[in-house]
């Protein structure tokens, strides 16, 4: 016996975001039910509505960046109670037993962890279905704790931008005396502003727009280069580490260049196009270029507290459910500042 809930998902790549009926499975003993308050609109949703990276399979309900309320809970629940607010990221479980998972690093998980949505259930078949929806049953080892201090609608796009940045960051030690780098101000990079602010670092921003730059100023840079400039570009002070927010095709070698020794680029964007590295540019300096994917469960807990404790959110646009599709088009024009997060009482208005 599965729940019929009602969504908001596409039945083929070319086709329009619209109402749907999804099946959500009845709660097992460790699961909790979510009423869905509001979803974040990411990046990762426009691309696998459309299957820009292939692989989507059909009906598809986007939506990873979940702020709720519990409304239901398993036998066995021992986090959460009814009323309790909640929060669903990218990731609904994963294998438990490798070493990755046992450190709290599930995103990389040996075995693969199960994606929100898009993604084969390995525990109870058929495919996962995201946030754009009006509830979702999920594990609660896999459910985060939303503190009352948040905005809740600004809140949501911590599950995915926020711990995105937040994790690398973190990694490679941003805070006081650090200089961060920060490339591209959009859903990402407005959000590891804020946060590398509130680590303590000294941030710079490299954006290609003087519009951004006012932004990025606004948003507490404490330096702003247009990246455009070859003069700003060659007195910028050299970085300890760079944020590459960026998800279009770039030249990242110039930013190699601006790190100190032993200083990395470090990409949370996702290009589709591959990008060229001249080994001159990492071996003088002992630079890296690295990579860095979402977080854990545990560490997405640890970023929204700090994000509750330094009132850190987004700043987002609040879209009703009819809006999704206008809201698609202009994200893949780069019009949003900086985030769409849907209304879900909108669904069912």
């Amino acid at each position: 016996m599965m729940n019929i809930t009602k969504a908001f998902g596409t039945k083929a790549a070319e086709a329009p975001l619209k109402p749907i009926s999804i099946e959500r499975r009845n709660l097992s003993p460790n699961d909790v039910e979510i009423e869905i308050l509001y979803c974040g609109i990411c990046h990762s949703d426009l691309h696998a509505a459309r299957n820009d990276w292939g692989g989507s399979t059909y009906p598809l309900v986007p939506g990873h960046e979940i702020v709720g309320r519990i409304k239901k809970t398993g036998s066995k629940v021992s986090k959460f109670k009814v009323g309790d607010l909640a929060g669903v990221g990218c990731i609904v479980d994963s294998c438990r037993d490798c070493d990755h998972c046992h450190h709290g690093d599930e995103q990389y998980c040996e075995n693969g962890w199960t994606v929100v949505f898009n993604s084969p259930d390995q525990k109870y078949g058929g495919t996962t279905y995201g946030g754009f929806s009006e509830a979702i049953v999920v594990d609660e080892n896999y459910v985060v704790k939303v503190p009352d201090t948040l905005d809740l609608a600004s809140a949501a796009p911590i599950l995915c931008a926020g711990i995105t940045v937040y994790s690398p960051l973190k990694h490679w030690g941003a805070g006081p005396h650090k200089k961060i780098g920060i490339i591209g101000i959009g859903g990402l990079g407005h959000m590891a502003i804020k946060i590398a602010k509130a680590m303590g670092a000294e941030v710079t921003v490299f954006t290609t727009t003087q519009s951004k730059a006012d932004d990025a100023n606004r948003l507490g840079a404490d330096h702003v280069v247009l990246s455009t400039d070859v003069a700003q570009m060659s007195n910028c002070p050299k970085q300890d580490m760079i944020l590459d927010t960026v998800s279009a095709k770039h030249d990242v070698n110039a930013y190699l260049n601006l790190l100190k020794v032993d200083g990395a680029v470090v990409i949370v964007g996702l290009p589709n196009q591959p990008l060229e590295i001249g080994a001159f540019n990492v071996v003088n300096g002992r630079k890296s270029f690295s990579g860095s994917n979402i977080g854990g469960i545990a560490e997405t807990q640890e970023v929204l507290d700090f994000c509750a404790e330094h009132q850190v959110t987004a700043d987002i646009e609040l879209i009703q459910a009819s809006q999704i599709n206008e809201a698609f088009d202009r994200l893949e024009k780069g019009d949003v500042k900086y985030r769409f997060v849907i209304d879900m009482k909108t669904l069912t208005a």
